[in-house]
């Protein structure tokens, strides 16, 4: 008789093995968390499955491969997300491996299905003329739109992912010159990135201004909202687009639709644009790889191209818990939330 079992190896995989063991993100969590809530919702909806019932033995390869081509069809997911979930259910099997050895082969034939191959996007990035116009758009005279200059700056100079923004403390800025940044990205990894004298600057009058030099603070958010919490993801991205579109109005090459990634490639291809070795930029960007850095010298070197062959055709003109709640569903759901 089969054991109803996955709920309690989902349960321990996300509350106890990925903080505990491999001390992964709470972003991360609630990522799987998501996945599993979709894989669930799909095994239920179409395959009829009792949840609370559920076994690691009722899964089997050919029912992930639909779960992937029910995300991309039925949820219209793109290749990215629908990877992100394999992922996550990889590194679901890949515990039960040690859990289970009896399902080591199913394990292996569901970590064995590969990630969909997608065509490498057009990396976007402003020129720095570009970046300068944004950065001339906040309102100095008000204290949000001096608040909105210093996160505009520091997500620029930085070249921080957006998430590593948000979660600055005050502690993690020291202005003695050199001035830097102490972020902390994917994977819990951190590093010290400098910052330029003028964003140095800035940021030592905002924190005078909000008071946040005092000792006792070094654990305040950095950049906070309205209502006094620390700012979220969703909140630099409307700073951001509401500025760009601000300077839309003026330099109509500008895109309204500028997110916070594309102010990290900016930085990216403009200190590669300025001859800043490979190797420098990847520690800067906080990349594990250097091949993940490269693409940005094949942009820079495929623009020139398509720069080069314009040029050729221009005419010259004339002159919660687990055990608290029997709902896997809703557990997943509300699951971090109160972390």
């Amino acid at each position: 008789m089969k054991k109803a079992d996955f709920s309690l190896l989902l349960s321990t995989f996300l509350s106890e093995y990925l903080p505990n063991i491999k001390n992964v993100s709470s972003n991360t969590i609630s990522s799987y968390c998501d996945t599993f809530r979709l894989f669930l919702t799909y095994c239920r909806d179409e395959h009829r499955f009792s949840i609370e019932k559920l076994s690691i033995e009722d899964l089997n390869p050919d029912i992930i491969h639909k779960f992937l081509s029910w995300l991309e069809i039925e949820r219209n997911c793109s290749i990215s997300t629908r990877n992100q979930r394999l992922a996550a259910i990889h590194a679901f099997f890949k515990y039960i491996q040690a859990e289970k050895p009896q399902s080591l082969l199913l394990c292996q034939k569901i970590i064995d299905i590969p990630s969909k191959r997608k065509s490498k996007p057009v990396i976007k990035y402003l020129t720095a003329h570009e970046i300068k116009i944004i950065l001339e758009q906040p309102n100095t005279s008000t204290t949000s739109g001096r608040r909105d200059l210093v996160i505009l700056s520091i997500l620029y100079d930085t070249g921080a992912r957006v998430q590593e923004l948000v979660d600055l403390s005050v502690r993690d800025i020291r202005l003695d010159y050199p001035a830097k940044v102490h972020l902390t990205g994917k994977g819990r990894k951190s590093r010290i990135v400098p910052i330029m004298g003028a964003t140095s600057e800035l940021l030592e009058n905002y924190l005078g201004e909000q008071r946040l030099l005092d000792p006792g603070k070094q654990d305040y958010p950095l950049f906070c909202n309205q209502q006094r919490r620390r700012l979220t993801r969703a909140g630099v991205t409307y700073i951001l687009k509401k500025y760009a579109g601000q300077a839309a109005t003026i330099s109509p090459q500008i895109s309204d639709k500028v997110t916070p990634h594309i102010l990290r490639h900016s930085k990216a291809m403009h200190l590669l644009e300025a001859g800043v070795n490979l190797i420098y930029i990847r520690d800067l960007l906080g990349h594990v790889d250097v091949s993940t850095t490269e693409v940005y010298a094949r942009a820079s070197t495929e623009m020139k191209r398509e720069a080069l062959e314009k040029l050729s055709t221009v005419k010259t003109p004339n002159v919660p818990s687990w055990t608290a709640d029997s709902d896997l569903l809703s557990w997943l759901k509300n699951f971090g939330k109160g972390k």
